[in-house]
């Protein structure tokens, strides 16, 4: 579940505690599930990483990227249920991998908890770091979007603009819940062709895209039903009790209190949308 938000508000916990720190080791959880990705090897990790220092911890999409003195570069990938945690996994049976890391403070492991196995834990040297997170695989980070580059970005493609936000190659970083609530607040149908959306739309838009992401990170991301998503320091997020019309089907709509939510499924993902306020 892990989107934007939820990402960046693990790379603002961990950062005070990691960032300009050695790493002491590095190992694989003892892990009976199904094991997540680790590339290269555990053991070729631990031999590369192993005493040099952390000097920056950034997002990247959807991803955790722990940049190494030397130029190479972790990059987490949590996907659908991983989470990068500083203490109090949820359990340790589902612990991935460990930093353990030099000095006596506060927190002196990093870990990667992962309760489907879907995530991946890689090491890569600056030109596979380029390959992997650069602008020919990703397209520009959707909080650092302007309005200009919006329309271009939208009149490039006649996908209904609910898919077309969660295509990470056109603007990274969004996903399936916050596409709802971003077009929610825009006041746009989610089914709308991106290339027909007019100039006061794509204002709308990407107003909407930095409210949105901006209040989820305020309020530390999403924890939904099923409990999975938990910052740095496993606690539940907050925004989940904001949302507008993600998950909220037959509710009341809590902007224009005219019509409730609807669901429909685009590219096999759920939208959620009110009738009343996105014509």
């Amino acid at each position: 579940m892990p989107e934007l938000p939820e990402v960046e508000t693990m790379v603002r916990g961990i950062r005070p505690f990691v960032e300009g720190r050695r790493i002491v080791s590095f190992a694989k959880c003892r892990c009976r599930y199904r094991p997540i990705a680790i590339a290269p090897t555990a053991t070729a990790i631990a031999r590369r990483c192993e005493g040099r220092t952390i000097v920056a911890v950034r997002r990247r999409a959807k991803r955790v990227v722990l940049e190494l003195e030397g130029g190479s570069a972790f990059v987490i990938e949590p996907r659908m249920t991983g989470l990068v945690l500083l203490a109090d996994p949820p359990d340790r049976a589902h612990l991935r991998v460990e930093w353990a890391l030099e000095g006596d403070q506060e927190h002196n492991s990093l870990w990667f908890w992962d309760s489907r196995g879907l995530g991946t834990v890689r090491l890569l040297e600056p030109f596979a770091l380029e390959a992997a997170l650069g602008e020919v695989r990703l397209g520009p980070d959707a909080l650092e979007m302007s309005e200009s580059l919006w329309r271009l970005r939208c009149a490039a493609t006649a996908r209904p603009i609910k898919v077309a936000l969660l295509d990470q190659k056109l603007v990274a970083g969004i996903g399936n819940l916050y596409a709802s609530e971003i077009l929610h607040r825009a006041r746009i149908h989610p089914e709308r062709p991106a290339d027909a959306l007019n100039r006061r739309q794509v204002a709308r838009l990407a107003e909407a895209v930095l409210f949105i992401l901006e209040e989820a990170i305020r309020y530390e991301g999403s924890t939904l039903s099923d409990g999975t998503y938990r910052n740095a320091l496993n606690q539940a997020g907050s925004y989940q009790n904001a949302h507008r019309v993600y998950d909220r089907v037959g509710e009341e709509c809590r902007s224009c209190g005219r019509g409730s939510s609807l669901r429909i499924v685009q590219a096999q993902r759920s939208t959620f949308f009110c009738p009343g306020c996105q014509r």
